[in-house]
């Protein structure tokens, strides 16, 4: 195989679910393809190095093989390598994640209704 399009590896090596979701966040500049915006069409070459989001995260994979086809978990794993520096990007921004939700404390009850028109009255500036 030559070549593939953009969208199209990158549902068959599972980074979004359907091939119109990766062609919305192509078209959205939420993928890079060598650093740049790339268009739907582009055609993938392998050693390319392309930036996906991922959920909170953006992960940035080397392309080792190509494909046009959807297959399972572990083949489409080896369509691609991730950076050493995304991993440790992706970990550093986990742990970052983790410490910031254990320092916020969630309240243990709802509000009563006295304090909801305290914290109302708050928030208006009211003097009563």
């Amino acid at each position: 195989m030559d070549s593939v399009r953009l969208d199209k590896w990158l549902w068959a090596a599972r980074f979004f679910k359907t091939r119109a979701l990766a062609k919305k966040a192509i078209e959205g500049g939420k993928v890079h393809y060598e650093g740049a915006r790339a268009k739907t069409s582009k055609a993938v070459e392998v050693g390319a190095l392309i930036r996906v989001p991922q959920g909170w995260d953006v992960l940035e994979v080397e392309v080792l093989a190509l494909s046009d086809q959807r297959r399972g978990a572990p083949e489409a794993r080896a369509l691609y390598r991730e950076t050493e520096e995304s991993v440790a990007r992706r970990e550093r921004e986990a742990e970052a994640r983790r410490l910031t939700n254990q320092v916020m404390q969630h309240p243990l009850k709802r509000p009563d209704k006295k304090q909801r028109r305290d914290i109302r009255r708050f928030k208006e500036g009211g003097e009563e």
